[in-house]
């Protein structure tokens, strides 16, 4: 008889573990309005849930903030937590997954200049939606850069291009 109710314990959530997670759901009920509209719509959300967080910026009150805070999360119970995280962590310049993503296009601008035409191919292979043409222009203005010891404006511009690929690409834009 015991047994059971140790296991049934086990099971049970604490008020502790419960009110983490609820307010969790409100924080990122409050990140989801700080993002762009374009963003938004390639989320699994509801319609109520989309009209909440358009009507977050009406809200500056402390206590209306907070109301409609808790309103989202919610609204967020029902919802896919993680089809809905995906591309937040790929957009919050503070997670793992942003990093990871921002060097790896780092790597990419860096092997582009170094290289040349080589992992521009490869690269190509990778983003079929290149324009090869405008990419192969900046990576020769990056490199005639480098040599000159001039500021790299082009290969800010590499970056910038490539990064636009990448977010189209994860359906980020």
């Amino acid at each position: 008889m015991s047994d059971y109710l140790d296991e049934s314990l086990d099971e049970e959530k604490s008020k502790s573990q419960i009110k983490r997670e609820m307010l969790a759901l409100q924080e990122l009920g409050l990140r989801l309005s700080d993002l762009k509209p374009e963003l938004l719509d390639n989320m699994p959300l509801s319609d109520e849930l989309r009209k909440a967080l358009a009507e977050t910026s009406k809200h500056t009150a402390h206590i209306a903030r907070k109301r409609h805070s808790q309103f989202l999360g919610k609204l967020l119970r029902t919802h896919d937590i993680d089809a809905i995280m995906q591309p937040v962590k790929l957009m919050d310049s503070q997670t793992r997954e942003y990093n990871d993503r921002f060097h790896a296009l780092e790597r990419w601008r860096d092997r582009l200049i170094s290289e040349g035409d080589a992992a521009l191919q490869s690269f190509v292979t990778d983003y079929p939606e290149t324009d090869t043409q405008h990419l192969r222009s900046l990576i020769r203005h990056a490199q005639h850069e480098l040599t000159r010891n001039k500021p790299p404006t082009a290969s800010r511009k590499i970056f910038k291009y490539i990064r636009d690929l990448d977010e189209r690409r994860l359906g980020l834009k």
